[in-house]
């Protein structure tokens, strides 16, 4: 188990990693150690640290401070059962203690300017929607954060977006509010652990000052051969190497498993995205 900051990098990147100048910065570590978990223990998570982990992601960047999300908490396990079921069947949700599933909301900005007679056509155009989902996302991201430093793990569940109507209907949103993706939450089993999965090298990633077509090649191989002795060391199945397993996910709208409908879905939700 990685101690130092830079263990930390050096697992994240699988011995690829940058130097760190500041070996012992906490919130750097617990950031590095990030994993899926998918696997719980029966220790519930507390009231008080859901509203950390609110407050956290409420404390995220914001466009124009519209504050354009929400998120509703699952626990009831029927509710969760269902909820399992829409996204796929996916065990790990009705397992959880805690399941966030995370909305882009512009219900609530229709609201008000519809109580004091404002306009708000603003919100039939494409940019809202983006600015409910991004704001939805770094919440949700700050929210793991805080979950993480509180010993919890999460798993993040995009299924959710596999039947956006009827998640809607399960979770009473209103007109243009839509469940951008759930979150596992919970402590992690201990007889279960899960592991720190190597990252693209930062170098292919990061580029300055303008983008560098050249980087999508030679270091994407090298990565993809390094990610297969990864699966093969962790027993996983997948499709092949990072390349194939990542280009067989995206082979056709017979891969989204549902989500190829979203834009019809979100303009029966009230998102007309012009």
């Amino acid at each position: 188990m990685p101690n130092s900051l830079q263990e930390h990098l050096e697992a994240r990147y699988a011995g690829a990693a940058p130097k760190a100048d500041d070996p012992n910065n906490p919130v750097l570590a617990s950031m590095l150690q990030h994993r899926s978990v998918r696997a719980y223990s029966q220790r519930p998570v507390t009231e008080s640290e859901l509203a950390l982990m609110v407050a956290a992601a409420q404390s995220a960047s914001t466009s124009s401070n519209l504050q354009a999300w929400s998120v509703v908490a699952v626990r009831d396990t029927e509710k969760k059962k269902r909820l399992s079921a829409l996204a796929g069947n996916q065990r790990h949700i009705e397992e959880c203690p805690l399941f966030l599933i995370w909305i882009a909301d512009l219900a609530r900005l229709e609201a008000a300017g519809e109580r004091h007679s404002l306009p708000h056509e603003g919100l039939d155009y494409l940019e809202l929607t983006l600015v409910g989902v991004i704001d939805a996302t770094l919440a949700a991201q700050n929210a793991a954060v805080a979950a993480e430093a509180q010993g919890m793990g999460v798993v993040y569940i995009g299924g959710i977006r596999n039947h956006p109507e009827a998640v809607a209907r399960e979770l009473n949103l209103p007109p243009r509010a839509f469940a951008v993706f759930g979150m596992c939450v919970g402590y992690p089993d201990p007889e279960r652990p899960s592991s720190v999965k190597p990252r693209l090298p930062l170098s292919t990633v990061l580029h300055q000052e303008s983008y560098d077509a050249s980087l999508n090649g030679a270091p994407v191989e090298d990565y993809a051969a390094r990610m297969l002795n990864f699966y093969e060391a962790k027993g996983m199945k997948t499709n092949g190497d990072w390349i194939r397993h990542s280009l067989h996910r995206v082979r056709g709208a017979e891969a989204l498993q549902g989500r190829d409908r979203l834009v019809e879905a979100l303009r029966k939700m009230g998102f007309e995205n012009r």
